[in-house]
């Protein structure tokens, strides 16, 4: 069932991506979101699924937030098994370069990898205490160096390649994921969107269209952002990540994971 779902996802975003393509000036309404899911839809996401706009914002907002909160020291293990390399057990995939790199090099050295914030943890400055700091929905391993070089930018297309790159970009104040993640980027950066409201103590973390944030609690470039969810749909390795996740760790989930089709719905 769940490679059924995948492929007519992947269906729907290309065929949604060609038609955009030979539009001069896209024009997108939001409808309804419809459950492309059914495992959680009758029972996690009953109260979101049919709704739109800042309904379904509310809604799922309302159904992510209870979560089991880690501390710092431990994502370190957390990320071994979410990110665990599917061709390799003893090692956990790097999220912008690609490369897969032993378990056991987590640290702060060169050729180490370790814990990269998504959304940049200075975008509203919340550190790494316990929630949006060591939320595993955006925290991810990756190269030390390659880290340092992706640093606080906003995600925007374009740029030069660098060491370890992937495929991966960066100019003076934008960073471009490889494209086999561009969509997990996109859907992660959503769900802190959703997720951290300003309610429980935390900055009310938004997407905005600029590549210029620097520490107030935006997050860029939603357009591109939209492009990438539809290009790069949810595979197996995002959606068993989002399960451990779920199952393991925080007790909740990344409906854009879920649901892809919610960001448009939103957004």
């Amino acid at each position: 069932m769940l490679a059924t779902r995948t492929r007519r996802w992947k269906s729907v975003a290309l065929v949604t991506s060609a038609v955009l393509a030979g539009l001069a000036v896209p024009v997108v309404t939001a409808t309804p979101a419809a459950a492309t899911t059914t495992a959680y839809d009758a029972t996690y996401y009953k109260n979101a699924v049919g709704k739109t706009g800042s309904s379904l914002k509310s809604s799922l907002h309302t159904i992510i937030t209870p979560q089991t909160k880690l501390s710092y020291s431990a994502v370190w293990e957390a990320l071994k098994v979410t990110d665990q390399d599917p061709a390799n057990t003893a090692n956990v995939k790097l999220l912008y370069s690609g490369i897969s790199r032993s378990k056991t090099l987590n640290g702060g050295n060169t050729g180490n990898w370790n814990r990269e914030h998504v959304w940049a943890q200075s975008h509203g400055d919340f550190g790494t205490s316990a929630g949006p700091g060591t939320d595993l929905h955006h925290l991810r391993p990756e190269d030390v160096q390659v880290n340092s070089i992706r640093g606080n930018k906003d995600f925007d297309n374009g740029g030069s390649s660098f060491t370890n790159s992937g495929g991966s970009l960066t100019d003076s104040n934008s960073f471009e994921p490889r494209d086999a993640v561009k969509g997990d980027v996109a859907r992660m950066i959503l769900y802190m969107a959703v997720r951290y409201e300003g309610g429980d103590s935390w900055p009310d973390l938004e997407p905005n269209d600029a590549v210029t944030n620097g520490s107030v609690p935006l997050h860029g470039r939603l357009s591109v952002l939209k492009q990438w969810n539809v290009e790069d749909p949810p595979d197996a390795f995002e959606e068993r990540r989002n399960q451990v996740i779920y199952d393991t760790y925080q007790k909740n989930r990344n409906p854009f994971i879920d649901h892809p089709e919610w960001i448009e719905a939103i957004w």
